[in-house]
């Protein structure tokens, strides 16, 4: 039986990794409050926020923080997120005040970051943890990531199916387990709850970014406010996106059938 000492040692550990995991978005952050603390600047804030973007995936890069595989699916996060937010901007669920040069549709390019920092945090947890899926069902969970990245959209029109989708989400990662490794020991927790605890985390992430004046909701315009609980349901949903894109990337050429895949 793990002592007392041993498991406050494991949790010190996971915390550690996980602040390693999080560099890349914990570097945005630090970015947004700088420029947002600055009295003056050279440039429009947000434009230099993406050109800061594009120089911290620079030095990401070089420094081997980030492979090329991995560099490629967080390219592909921010274009998706990008997308996400044009439509989002458009419909008027939030906005993004300060002018810019570098900025369509209402939405500054700077913002595609916001989803490649939890595309890099995704992949560089699953190398630094190195993480491992028990009985995961990739082709259904991808069905169900993409069915829900679609109502984030359809829902302005359509039902909003999303807790459908949570349920189905559910029964699909029921028996998933994610594996993974801290201090020499092998961990594991149901995947489903991976994703709750990632949707939370997002949640106070994005109170802090809307704090620091990254984006704004439309009840934030007159002074700020929390963000509203449902946006964490919300970011447990859509974490599956960043997940599924990071675990195909991830598997083997050799992996063989994922549907029924003990482990990739």
């Amino acid at each position: 039986m793990p002592t007392v000492i041993t498991t406050f040692r494991q949790l010190w550990l996971f915390a550690g990794m996980q602040v390693r995991c999080c560099a890349f978005a914990a570097a945005i952050l630090a970015g947004v409050a700088l420029s947002g603390a600055l009295p003056h600047l050279p440039v429009a804030r947000y434009d230099l926020l993406l050109l800061y973007g594009l120089l911290l995936t620079v030095v990401f890069r070089a420094c081997g923080w980030e492979t090329g595989r991995e560099l490629a699916v967080i390219a592909v996060c921010h274009a998706i997120g990008l997308a996400f937010e044009l439509l989002k901007v458009y419909l008027g669920s939030w906005s993004y005040p300060e002018p810019a040069l570098l900025k369509v549709g209402g939405v500054p390019l700077y913002g595609g970051f916001l989803y490649a920092a939890v595309g890099s945090y995704v992949c560089r947890a699953w190398r630094l943890f190195d993480l491992g899926l028990v009985r995961y069902r990739a082709r259904t969970v991808q069905a169900i990531a993409a069915a829900i990245y679609v109502n984030f959209f359809t829902h302005h029109w359509l039902p909003d199916a999303r807790w459908l989708l949570a349920g189905l989400l559910l029964a699909a990662t029921w028996g998933t387990w994610v594996e993974f490794t801290t201090g020499g020991r092998r961990h594991r927790m149901p995947l489903a709850l991976s994703f709750v605890l990632i949707g939370f985390f997002l949640w106070l992430a994005e109170n802090m970014a809307t704090y620091l004046g990254a984006w704004r909701y439309p009840y934030q315009m007159d002074g700020w406010e929390p963000v509203s609980v449902h946006k964490f349901a919300a970011w447990s949903l859509l974490i599956t996106v960043t997940f599924v894109l990071v675990a195909r990337a991830r598997r083997r050429p050799d992996a063989g059938d994922p549907t029924e895949q003990a482990a990739v």
